[in-house]
């Protein structure tokens, strides 16, 4: 299968395999042209030919003539490997017994590049077929041999050096088969391996890619060359090959975290994509020479901590709409029927107190309630300065005051992504917070929506009011902090998760001036547009 996977389109032997056979060729012309241009250039002065220099030239010319066939044959037409290798040894046999039968037989040391070709066509051949061409060479070198004998003149030792020659081929042969076995052994091994740790690769950056975390693998350079579409999500990357470096705020937390070569955990604002970020910096290792930076978006992060708090107190306010508002409407009816009695006034007070604190009882039973909802938001585009508008006018209905002691900014153009549900219980809960704290003077409440970058806005409601001690700005958002002895502590704190469920952000904002007047609250609103 390994094999079948590394083979040519044109055919199904290995590359490696054509390649040690283009080497083992080029061998081949470099021979034949050292021997012609031996016998061409220095003639008589050395011994090769010396027995029939005719003969030796024209078989050196041929066999020059056939291995650049060979080399032409192989790189236009590579296929048949085992006959093209086959052929090739033949000729190499053929060829160099020829010339040493020309050049005075065994003592003219021709015989040595019969043991080179027999070795090599083992090697290039990986093992097949070797002791076949070990038996080829071995019967030419007899017959050369024989030849001697029969027509020229021959001393019975050189049989015995001829059969020593011989037994040398059967040697090489099986050397050559052996070490190619391992050869093929280790090569198929490193190719399975090879295949493992792709496969592995890819498994990895699968996993990557399905985390739900972003992911980045940085080098010392501070170059990513490996990330997944989360992480480019939250840091605003372009998709694209190759390695791109880290920037803004995030390249000069990753210098600072390279220096210290620790694992580092850091939560931190990211300007360019306005996101708090909490990254997990892992430095480089023996195993791993690459950085890593997990991250996570805080926003998602305390949006799943909240529906898994929003999951236990729907089960909560399930039981308390039954367990406390039927004993409430009971408290609530007899505290009625005790005032109808008007002959006694203490009475009618008192009954007026428990008819009043019911009613707040079942208030905050009411907003407990709206609070298990807010998993069930529905965002819209909404219209920012039709939505104020209409809620203006409701406002005004509840409290005629607001008519001049609000100011809004014209916005027009503005569109939010909200729920408009909750975005109306928000500016509900903030104006009616404003309205109860500010001063009696014309415009002390001020609602105003800017726009921040291209999908963001920040709506602000600010007033004129005393303000919120330094020592309670803390503690403002939590249930049921109250400054007001009618309130239920969960008007901010109901604003704040409404806001969270719609991946928007409520803050109280710090005083400009330490006698600064007012609060000023934002919400930081994403997915807005402005047209």
């Amino acid at each position: 299968m390994i094999r079948r996977n590394l083979a040519t389109e044109i055919n199904q032997t290995p590359v490696s395999f054509w390649r040690s056979l283009l080497f083992f060729s080029i061998y081949r012309s470099s021979v034949a042209l050292f021997f012609l241009g031996a016998v061409v250039v220095f003639g008589d002065a050395v011994s090769l030919g010396a027995q029939n220099a005719h003969l030796f030239r024209n078989v050196a010319s041929i066999y020059l003539v056939l291995s650049v066939v060979f080399l032409a044959t192989q790189l236009r037409h590579p296929h048949h490997f085992d006959v093209q290798l086959t052929i090739h040894v033949a000729t190499d046999i053929l060829a160099l017994t020829l010339m040493m039968f020309a050049s005075g037989g065994q003592k003219s040391g021709v015989a040595t590049l019969l043991l080179v070709v027999v070795s090599g066509a083992g090697l290039v051949g990986q093992g097949r077929m070797v002791l076949f061409y070990a038996a080829l060479a071995s019967v030419a070198v007899l017959l050369e041999e024989s030849w001697w004998a029969l027509v020229i003149d021959s001393e019975p030792a050189d049989f015995f050096s001829a059969g020593i020659i011989c037994l040398v081929f059967f040697a090489a042969a099986i050397a050559a088969r052996m070490l190619a076995k391992r050869v093929v052994a280790n090569e198929l091994l490193a190719l399975e391996r090879g295949q493992q740790l792709d496969a592995q690769l890819k498994i990895s950056k699968q996993i990557i890619r399905d985390m739900e975390g972003g992911v980045l693998v940085v080098n010392s350079e501070g170059q990513v060359h490996m990330s997944n579409p989360q992480a480019r999500a939250l840091l605003d990357m372009p998709l694209q090959d190759g390695q791109q470096p880290l920037r803004g705020s995030l390249a000069e937390r990753f210098l600072i975290w390279q220096a210290h070569h620790v694992e580092t955990t850091e939560i931190f604002f990211f300007r360019e994509t306005n996101r708090q970020l909490r990254t997990r910096y892992l430095p480089p290792s023996s195993m791993l020479g690459d950085s890593l930076l997990y991250l996570e978006d805080m926003a998602q992060v305390h949006f799943q901590s909240q529906q898994l708090k929003l999951a236990a107190l729907g089960r909560l306010t399930a039981n308390m709409a039954h367990e406390i508002r039927n004993p409430l409407a009971a408290i609530s009816h007899a505290a009625e029927l005790l005032a109808e009695d008007n002959a006694n006034p203490f009475q009618q007070r008192l009954a007026r107190i428990v008819h009043d604190n019911t009613l707040r009882l079942n208030r905050l039973v009411t907003e407990v309630l709206e609070l298990g909802r807010r998993d069930q938001a529905a965002p819209e585009t909404i219209d920012w300065q039709r939505f104020i508008e209409g809620f203006m006018e409701e406002m005004f209905l509840h409290d005629a005051s607001a008519a001049s002691r609000i100011r809004v900014t014209d916005a027009r153009g503005l569109k939010v992504w909200f729920d408009r549900g909750h975005l109306h219980r928000v500016l509900w809960n903030l104006l009616v917070n404003a309205l109860r704290h500010a001063s009696d003077t014309e415009g002390a409440v001020r609602v105003q929506a800017k726009v921040v970058m291209a999908n963001c806005i920040e709506l602000h409601i600010s007033d004129d009011g005393s303000g919120i001690e330094e020592s309670l700005r803390a503690q403002v958002f939590e249930p049921f902090f109250t400054t007001h002895g009618a309130g239920t502590g969960l008007g901010l704190y109901i604003a704040r998760e409404l806001c969270e469920a719609n991946k928007a952000r409520l803050e109280l904002l710090p005083k400009l001036l330490p006698n600064s007047p007012g609060a000023h609250f934002r919400i930081t609103v994403e997915g807005a547009l402005c047209l």
